[in-house]
């Protein structure tokens, strides 16, 4: 299990051995793992499994709850064509905006792009955000994760160019994931004869709950100087 410094969300990696998966004790050692990442300050830990594994029925009965699904795909690469620029922070606010339209809002927490700053590659129609690529590189492959706006034309030709447009990859393969939320991406991928991996499910358990909690809160009066009580202003309590 991982979680970055500062992080909200720890991420289980593996859980061996696999034949252990059926273990009755699975989820105390879930349950234990969940407390160490409660320690840390994560608000949620998620993992990715096979849906048809035995680990998800084991995390299913240690309280991890299914948020998504996704595929992962093996990219044919690409020569370069129709380049997409490098994303900068000018264009934050706009890969907020395209993020929130796409990402339903009870997946946003899980995901947290919108908490960091923007790593990847973008695309414009006209004065529109229409995609954008988040970029992970690791040691043996370049991680894609993308945000398309349904909108787009062809979708498979923004895809070859975006893959031809990924800078740096130094022979290494590259992989898209594609959420359930954007699925209908996988027919262009399918065009592009990108190799699927079995569909996996998104599973996160949540160690703080968001809390609505109303409080009072005083206004100086702005007639007689006096301060006065104000209506109610909601705040948001982790516990």
């Amino acid at each position: 299990m991982r979680c970055g410094l500062g992080a909200r969300r720890a991420r289980l990696t593996y859980l061996l051995p696999h034949n252990a998966l059926n273990s009755m004790a699975l989820p105390a050692l879930l349950e234990h793992l969940t407390a160490r990442a409660g320690s840390w300050g994560a608000f949620h830990v998620l993992a990715e499994v096979d849906e048809h594994s035995s680990a998800f029925e084991g995390m299913r009965r240690a309280s991890f709850s299914t948020y998504a699904f996704q595929r992962i795909w093996k990219l044919p690469m690409q020569n370069q064509e129709n380049p997409w620029p490098a994303a900068g922070e000018a264009d934050a606010m706009a890969i907020r905006s395209l993020y929130q339209s796409l990402v339903p809002s009870l997946v946003q927490p899980m995901e947290g792009l919108v908490e960091k700053k923007p790593q990847g590659l973008l695309l414009r129609q006209g004065s529109d955000l229409a995609a954008y690529a988040e970029l992970v590189y690791g040691p043996h492959g370049i991680w894609v994760q993308p945000f398309v706006h349904p909108s787009v034309e062809n979708p498979a030709s923004l895809l070859t160019s975006l893959v031809g447009s990924i800078p740096h990859t130094g022979g290494r393969p590259v992989y898209m994931c594609v959420r359930s939320y954007q699925s209908w991406l996988e027919t262009a991928l399918s065009e592009m004869n990108a190799d699927s991996s079995p569909r996996q499910a998104l599973m996160v358990r949540h160690i703080a709950i968001p809390q609505r909690a109303a409080q009072m809160v005083a206004i100086p009066n702005l007639e007689n100087g006096r301060a006065e009580t104000s209506i109610p202003i909601v705040h948001i309590h982790w516990k």
